[in-house]
């Protein structure tokens, strides 16, 4: 194996010139995790803005380690991509995702002091504490101006999850060496307000938002598939559906209480009998208590995969009717699936919040659907939905008052399309791939500037 280690041209670019960009991130096309993608799409967009954008992923996949990419340098929508070569350890686990965090930071260390200086580099948060290789750029590449988009915070997110204490020597030394390595970036991109609060124990030069976008954008509000909508809701006059991952950051308490609450209020009405096409299907994915023909005018249907998801089932009692479980859909059914609901459910634990921001909320209006969430009142997705009118927060003390709103919202048809349209435009303006793209070359040409 031998690699070609002269591709920058030294010092800044003239003004005849596009600037060289590098991204740093673990994973890239054709690679289908959620972040690379994002990576991706950044640095393709990019090359579209004028900047010539190099990166550096490793040749295995996230999700299939024994899948291996093709290490010849290749040009992909404009991107040169140099792929570094890794071991097959497993991402999935603990002592898999180290050692791939050791073996590409390590590679990219070497790379780093073997070739000249791009005019930005922008690296990620995969692998884990890949933000502390600013240190060495720099040393290494002082006049190159350095970006860090933000996805995940460690050590913040372990202690979140228990596998560290706060207090512990680990975590004491980690933020030591974070905030050397923060303290070297020009520019950090975090996810959303909460997140740059959590960031505010570093010292940052400058903070900004900007956000993931969703991987299906529409021209337009979605038209909702109806045999999709029969297979996840039945005849309910209000779908509410939870699609994607639901593992220990999601929450679900306040959504059941919710759910108790609508199934009280709301009149039963007629459902297809459990033998019948696709409710039939439908209905083998549920637990015994759960295997009902009659509906309910609201239902709440989880279409989601995580750690999380078997002990909400068991949590459920027999006269839960109003929810449902689906398995995930195929790509070739996304958009069908997305367009089902008339408001997707996000969630996030408050011990979470500023950690991590649920990329559902954008696909979500990205399709012009509302948004149902459960979480912290100052969590970004909370904020902005009061900000944008784009659905609903649910707490402990409006329990009441979001199910008499959500009945009223089910009856009319006419708000529920002016909604569906507002989502969809505010999506476009705000979140959407062609915004972000744009916010992040107006940043990184005031960095050169």
């Amino acid at each position: 194996m031998s690699f070609k280690w002269t591709l920058f041209s030294p010092g800044r670019s003239s003004k005849n010139k596009m600037p060289k960009i590098l991204t740093l991130y673990h994973y890239y096309h054709p690679d289908d995790v959620v972040s690379a993608l994002q990576f991706t799409g950044l640095s393709e967009g990019l090359v579209e803005k004028g900047f010539e954008v190099e990166t550096w992923p490793c040749n295995r996949s996230c999700h299939h380690p024994k899948a291996k990419y093709s290490m010849k340098v290749e040009m992909c929508k404009g991107v040169k991509v140099r792929r570094i070569w890794r071991p097959d350890f497993n991402q999935h686990k603990f002592l898999g995702r180290i050692l791939n965090a050791l073996w590409v930071i390590g590679t990219w260390k070497f790379r780093v002091w073997t070739n000249k200086a791009p005019d930005i580099v922008i690296v990620g948060t995969d692998p884990i504490f890949a933000v502390l290789l600013t240190i060495l750029f720099r040393l290494r590449w002082p006049k190159t101006k350095i970006a860090h988009w933000c996805f995940d915070m460690y050590p913040e997110y372990a202690i979140a999850d228990g596998i560290v204490s706060e207090n512990s020597f680990l975590v004491k030394f980690l933020r030591f060496l974070l905030k050397e390595a923060y303290g070297k970036c020009d520019l950090v991109a975090d996810l959303g307000p909460c997140m740059g609060t959590a960031l505010g124990r570093y010292p940052i030069k400058k903070l900004t938002t900007l956000t993931p976008w969703a991987l299906e954008e529409p021209l337009a509000p979605l038209p909702i598939d109806e045999s999709e909508r029969r297979e996840l809701f039945g005849d309910s006059q209000l779908g509410v559906l939870y699609s994607g991952n639901f593992s220990r950051p999601h929450s679900y308490i306040l959504t059941l209480a919710l759910a108790n609450k609508m199934r009280g209020n709301a009149a039963p009405i007629v459902g297809a009998s459990a033998g019948s096409g696709s409710t039939a299907r439908h209905n083998q994915d549920l637990p015994s208590g759960l295997r009902a023909g009659g509906q309910v005018s609201v239902t709440f249907t989880y279409s989601a995969r995580g750690s999380r998801m078997e002990e909400l089932k068991k949590v459920l009692m027999p006269e839960d009717t109003n929810i449902r479980f689906a398995g995930f859909a195929p790509a070739a059914r996304l958009a069908a699936r997305l367009s089902a609901p008339d408001i997707h459910l996000v969630s996030l634990g408050p011990e979470w919040m500023g950690l991590v921001v649920p990329s559902k909320f954008f696909g979500a209006l990205a399709a012009g659907r509302p948004v149902l969430f459960e979480g912290d009142e100052r969590s970004s997705i909370a904020q902005w939905i009061k900000e944008y009118q784009v659905g609903w927060v649910l707490k402990p003390g409006n329990l009441e008052e979001v199910a008499a709103d959500l009945l009223r919202f089910s009856k009319d048809q006419n708000e529920k399309t002016q909604m569906f349209r507002h989502c969809h435009q505010i999506y476009q303006a705000n979140f959407s791939k062609a915004a972000v793209i744009s916010r992040w070359d107006t940043e990184l040409r005031t960095l050169l500037s």
